[in-house]
């Protein structure tokens, strides 16, 4: 018999059709000759399944839904692909693990580690982990230009702490920016996150393990004309992404391996991505973790996937599998 999947995407967030796109990736790259796979498109006042131009309520008692016949199904298995709450920071993660239905990616903790970059980058530092100087600010609190230029210099960026692809997100070059780009970060986010810019080479690499096996993908460079990896540069073409990244051997083994440490340190699961900047000394700095990467078919963990000489539905299969077995 085949296991129901519900592919949850949507979410709260200005990322809510980012998130359906991903979705759309993971719907074509599902063994559908193994699995049932439904569309679970979340926003802020209504869950639905959509089947075509249908859309039936979700019962949120048991995470079901009854179709136009009064047929009810209920799910083996949620494959999350919101990115942004309240799929990436822990929240759904712990409805699901209430009414005890396996998942795709991380649980409860990691989840609302990473999804909070501040927190995140400051806890993988305590594990020798490089990242920028940061300084966070929380809905209400202020912080003077001069405060700024003192302790993480120009240029900067001003993002919101607790968001992602790049929404809300400045490059700031002079002081008269800086208050401008925290008000607009303020408005993706309670918290702000400062942080200092490292100049350098932009590379991220993909990773999951399973029980049975560790798999982590080839790297990837990022490439673009504009100021920083922004949202058009992710969705709009504005870039070049080459797998594998054109670094040393040597470069590509220690990503990889700090990689594969983050993965255990945090205590992720499924697939995630980490984005570093490979500094003009050859030093690694973390970006961020990432825990429900992007997955369209042009998406890095597809193209990583490709060059490492897997297909995306054994990955995926891979997933499930480990989770339900």
């Amino acid at each position: 018999m085949k296991r129901n999947i519900a592919i949850i995407a949507g979410g709260y967030s200005s990322e809510h059709d980012v998130s359906l796109r991903s979705a759309k990736g993971i719907m074509s790259f599902i063994d559908k000759d193994r699995y049932n796979a439904f569309l679970l498109d979340i926003e802020k006042h209504e869950w639905n399944v959509v089947c075509g131009q249908d859309r039936y309520p979700v019962d949120k008692n048991d995470l079901s839904f009854t179709d136009g016949n009064g047929e009810k199904t209920r799910f083996d298995f949620a494959y999350i692909t919101i990115h942004g709450d309240p799929g990436e920071n822990g929240k759904l993660e712990g409805y699901l693990d209430m009414l005890g239905i396996p998942y795709s990616c991380c649980g409860v903790f990691a989840g609302s580690l990473t999804f909070n970059k501040f927190a995140c980058n400051n806890y993988l530092k305590s594990f020798g982990i490089r990242t920028a100087e940061s300084i966070c600010l929380r809905r209400g609190q202020h912080i003077s230009d001069k405060d700024v230029i003192t302790n993480i210099e120009l240029p900067c960026f001003v993002k919101p702490n607790l968001g992602g692809s790049s929404f809300g997100v400045t490059k700031v070059k002079t002081p008269a920016e800086i208050q401008p780009a925290i008000e607009k970060a303020f408005h993706e986010s309670d918290e702000v996150m400062i942080e200092a810019f490292m100049k350098g080479t932009e590379v991220t690499c993909g990773c999951y393990k399973t029980k049975s096996k560790s798999v982590v993908l080839p790297i990837t460079e990022v490439v673009t004309e504009n100021e920083f990896f922004d949202y058009n540069a992710k969705y709009n073409g504005q870039v070049q992404e080459i797998t594998p990244a054109r670094i040393s051997q040597d470069l590509t083994d220690r990503i990889q391996k700090i990689t594969s440490l983050i993965y255990d340190i945090i205590g992720c699961s499924g697939i995630i991505r980490v984005d570093y900047i490979i500094s003009d000394d050859g030093k690694i700095n973390l970006l961020e973790v990432n825990t429900t990467p992007g997955m369209t078919e042009t998406s890095f963990i597809p193209q990583q996937v490709k060059a490492a000489g897997l297909a995306m539905s054994e990955v995926i299969t891979d997933i499930i599998e480990d989770k339900i077995s």
